[in-house]
């Protein structure tokens, strides 16, 4: 048990240290807020999306790609968004609140924090996997968290056209289809062309972890902290526990349903408050869930990798 404990340690451990030293980078300011934006633009626009197609390309498709794990995240995901819109309801949220509190409890941040623990966790193949669902799953997140954010509201000042729009011309989603087109009429990359990738794809994952340390600020810890942490709780416990079981009652099992879970139990997307902010959300409550996520998904994924390989998964 020491030695898996250690093991896992080793797992999740580099991840957040990446994500320290990226808030340390800023805190220092070795860099100011005008290369951080530029260097998000290049992550989320060019480094990502070109990994996401280069491992997914390679990969062998009907290996990699696994129908009932795209269905039961699908499904957990669609639960949750249902279940804590209600709640917020019930609970009698404000209208701004409402929206937020539902999409920070289901929207995780799949792209930078669950592709590197997947990667950590198992590897080149473990990482086609994890590209194949998310290409899948990503539209599903926007698009509930649009809904989510307009429930309450009957005007937006961001219309939902727009928004759809940008779930349609996302850069991750188009890569990861064109990974999946690549791999599965098993298409072979030009030599020169993979090895151009292979090195160019090798910045993606730690300049994600770069980015989401500097984006961390104290001074997003504004929203209502209780509120705030029942969100938290959705997302990284009643989430990824809601997964595990569907993918189990649906015969996903090893790589596949470890991949599911610790998608499922990503901290909530950075995204969320910029949705928050533009669709009369509570941003300050969407950067206190945000915050309160990344930090306590240390001990979360820690608690789910012990289990996961226990299993055997």
């Amino acid at each position: 048990m020491v030695t898996l404990l250690y093991e896992i340690i080793a797992i999740v451990m580099p991840v957040f240290l990446v994500i320290g030293l990226g808030y340390g980078v800023k805190r220092s300011s070795l860099v100011d807020a005008s290369f951080l934006f530029q260097l998000n633009t290049l992550v989320y626009y060019l480094a990502l999306p070109l990994l996401l197609f280069y491992k997914i390309a390679e990969a062998d498709f009907s290996l990699s790609f696994n129908v009932w794990q795209v269905v039961g995240l699908a499904t957990v995901t669609f639960v949750v968004f249902v279940v804590t819109y209600i709640l917020a309801v019930l609970k009698n949220y404000e209208p701004e609140v409402r929206g937020t509190f539902s999409q920070c409890a289901f929207r995780g941040n799949l792209a930078y924090i669950g592709l590197a623990i997947v990667f950590n966790a198992y590897g080149e193949e473990g990482l086609a996997s994890a590209g194949i669902l998310l290409g899948f799953i990503v539209p599903v997140l926007n698009v509930f968290a649009i809904v989510a954010l307009l429930l309450p509201h009957k005007k937006s000042r961001m219309s939902p056209l727009l928004l759809f729009r940008q779930v349609l011309f996302n850069p991750l989603i188009i890569a990861s289809f064109l990974g999946i087109f690549w791999s599965y009429f098993d298409i072979p990359l030009p030599v020169v062309v993979d090895r151009a990738l292979h090195i160019v794809t090798g910045m993606a994952l730690p300049l994600a972890l770069l980015s989401i340390g500097a984006s961390f600020s104290l001074k997003k810890l504004r929203g209502d902290l209780k509120i705030a942490s029942l969100a938290s709780f959705f997302k990284l416990v009643v989430t990824p526990l809601g997964a595990a079981l569907l993918f189990m009652a649906l015969g996903v099992h090893g790589r596949d349903l470890a991949v599911g879970v610790l998608f499922a139990g990503t901290p909530t997307a950075t995204a969320a408050y910029i949705f928050s902010q533009q669709m009369k959300g509570d941003a300050e409550l969407a950067g206190a869930i945000i915050m309160l996520t990344t930090v306590a998904s240390i001990f979360t994924y820690t608690l789910s990798l012990l289990i996961l390989k226990s299993l055997g998964a």
